[in-house]
């Protein structure tokens, strides 16, 4: 049967954990990892007696993702009680934004992924500051189906940033949620560790079908906390034929109301939660322990100033100025740190296309395997542009200075001092011209073949030199090769 013409109307959700040392009201540690229950105080716990104090920290960061976001920043936001029961929110209640969020309306611009070079600007209704709630862990094991709460996560910053549904496709969604968490990382808002929380998403979803020029609704639904962007595109997926189908089953159209779904990702399916609760269902009003909030437009214009360069600013730049490539800019920008490492980088270094490839190659493999941020990690950027430095001027190959880079990686030392611990030293030319030409002398052919025409023949030369001198620079041993044959 053929399908009547459909539109999807898609909007986001999205729970961005802000990049706080400590919670929203009180002083535990925000840090991921820690064995459970191990960061929690009377007041993320919601005891008696116990009272928020606000973190300054976190409303500068959301001010500066509001700003980012286009948003304007209201003079004034105030705090409210959501009240809901679930197990991992020992108060009860999470503290939220209701009627006065801290970021109203925006807007961020996408590539249009159905139309090229064009660009899409999906509109947003507000962003606003609350706590988070803990983790439910379920263990469905045969004979178990048990659940345990670790709260270390509960009161961690959270700022929600709710989009209109002005997207139309899964693809429009993901390009949505990149420039989105390109933006948090690139600005130093939030690390947006997806496989750690520190970005979830929601989506809502439904259906406008065309019957004879009259639109029929689907029930909206929202699909909830996934953390990665295939679950995001998968749960769309899977929505768009779900819902169709329930409405070419049924026959019925739904006017109002939403329904909460969860997504399972190994069965890549959505599943029924519960009926959607509306804003009275959460019975809001204004938390009595905390004063509304006055931002001073004086302190909003300093975070502004502040912002610098938007990552298609800092995309344009390292293609026009540093002759990086399209693709190794884009890797670049979007790690956030890694971009500012690179241009620490090619001060010492003076090259950018090598730094470009040992920031993707090396630091990003070791921050990966090590488990380490690029803020973290043990060699710092100006240790690295004075190792490249070396290499561009000849003084190491880049064997060896991947040999200091490792040594570095555990030892806290100096460039040089790392070379002198390694026993790398430099070799003296005319060192280095004999015992080319004693491999010359031993390999005949591959001078019948330079001599030949075939200048790459001397490439069978540099392995056989590094074995009896491991200083031995590759490019050295070919230009010497080359003068001696040609003489």
């Amino acid at each position: 049967m053929t399908r009547l013409p459909f539109t999807t109307i898609i909007g986001l959700e999205v729970h961005v954990q802000l990049k706080t040392a400590t919670k929203l009201f009180c002083g535990c540690s925000t840090q991921f990892g820690s064995p459970p229950n191990t960061q929690v105080c009377p007041v993320c716990l919601g005891l008696p007696g116990a009272l928020p104090v606000m973190n300054q920290n976190a409303i500068d960061l959301a001010v500066r993702a509001g700003l980012a976001l286009n948003s304007e920043i209201p003079p004034l936001t105030k705090w409210d009680r959501k009240q809901y029961f679930y197990p991992d929110l020992p108060k009860g209640y999470q503290i939220s934004q209701f009627d006065l969020p801290i970021c109203d309306g925006g807007y961020v611009e996408i590539d249009d992924p159905a139309n090229p070079g064009s660009v899409r600007r999906i509109q947003l209704t507000r962003a606003h500051l609350e706590e988070d709630a803990g983790k439910s862990m379920h263990d469905e094991a045969a004979g178990r189906s048990d659940s345990r709460i670790d709260l270390n996560r509960c009161g961690t910053p959270l700022l929600e940033i709710v989009s209109e549904p002005d997207m139309r496709s899964a693809e429009e969604a993901l390009a949505y949620l990149t420039k989105l968490k390109e933006l948090m990382i690139h600005l130093g808002v939030s690390d947006c560790e997806m496989q750690e929380g520190s970005l979830r998403v929601d989506v809502n979803i439904n259906l406008h079908i065309d019957k004879a020029g009259e639109k029929i609704a689907t029930r909206i639904v929202e699909v909830k906390n996934m953390n990665s962007f295939r679950s995001v595109a998968g749960a769309i997926a899977y929505e768009i034929e779900r819902q169709y189908d329930e409405w070419e089953q049924t026959g019925q159209t739904f006017k109002d109301g939403k329904r909460t779904f969860g997504w399972d990702d190994n069965k890549e399916i959505t599943y029924a939660q519960r009926e959607k609760e509306e804003s009275a269902d959460y019975r809001y009003f204004p938390d009595p322990d905390l004063l509304p909030v006055r931002i001073p437009r004086e302190r909003v214009e300093e975070i502004r100033a502040s912002l610098g360069e938007t990552p298609d600013e800092a995309r344009t730049r390292l293609v026009s100025q540093y002759g990086i490539k399209q693709y190794d800019s884009d890797v670049i920008v979007s790690q956030g740190a890694a971009m500012i490492v690179f241009f620490e980088t090619v001060a010492g270094a003076s090259d950018a296309r090598r730094a470009s490839a040992w920031i993707q190659q090396d630091v990003m493999r070791e921050s990966k395997e090590r488990q380490l941020s690029i803020d973290a990690f043990p060699v710092s950027a100006e240790k690295l542009g004075e190792l490249l430095g070396k290499v561009v001027a000849g003084e190491l190959t880049n064997d060896r200075a991947r040999d200091v880079f490792k040594h570095l990686m555990d030892h806290d030392e100096s460039v040089t001092q790392a070379i002198k611990s390694l026993g790398i030293e430099s070799v003296d030319g005319s060192e280095l011209e004999t015992l080319v030409q004693e491999l010359l002398d031993a390999n005949p052919k591959i001078v019948a073949d330079v001599q030949g025409g075939n200048n790459k023949a001397v490439g069978a030369l540099i392995g056989q030199a590094r074995k009896k001198n491991p200083n031995a620079s590759p490019q050295q041993v070919s230009e010497i090769a080359l003068k001696l044959i040609n003489g």
